[in-house]
């Protein structure tokens, strides 16, 4: 299924232009235009999922080894320093488009880019709890 209002969808299916690092039947892997650091791009299915959750099991699994094969290419041809995989699902966790996707940040010590979260400090009877209410 495809959104014909989703930018992504578009994008992934070659009706809008990209720099298009990848492609195979089910993935367009092409450069962000607003990028985090020199190489930044994101793995896009060409199918419309909305997020993580909505994510088949096994195209799930896909991306994560492109991703892989990704990282591992771009590391070796632009000489970066470290990698990054980022998934944002939701507004408040920083999704924008709400088309599933998988950001490809090749990391740089003089990037500039600080691409974390502060540290919590949770005690133990705080972490015992979140442990049970996922067991729950």
């Amino acid at each position: 299924m495809k959104d014909e209002n989703c930018i992504f969808c578009r994008i992934a299916n070659g009706e809008i232009p990209s720099r298009t690092i990848y492609e195979d039947e089910r993935f367009r892997v092409f450069l962000d235009l607003s990028p985090a650091a020199k190489g930044h791009a994101l793995i896009v299915p060409k199918e419309h999922y909305a997020n993580l959750y909505e994510l088949p099991e096994d195209l799930a699994a896909d991306v994560m080894r492109l991703a892989k094969r990704q990282a591992a290419v771009m590391t070796e041809k632009l000489s970066c320093d470290g990698f990054q995989l980022v998934q944002n699902n939701g507004k408040c966790a920083g999704q924008t488009v709400f088309h599933f996707h998988m950001h490809l940040i090749p990391r740089y010590r003089s990037d500039g880019q600080n691409i974390a979260w502060e540290p919590g400090s949770p005690s133990d009877a705080e972490l015992d709890g979140v442990k049970a209410q996922i067991l729950s």
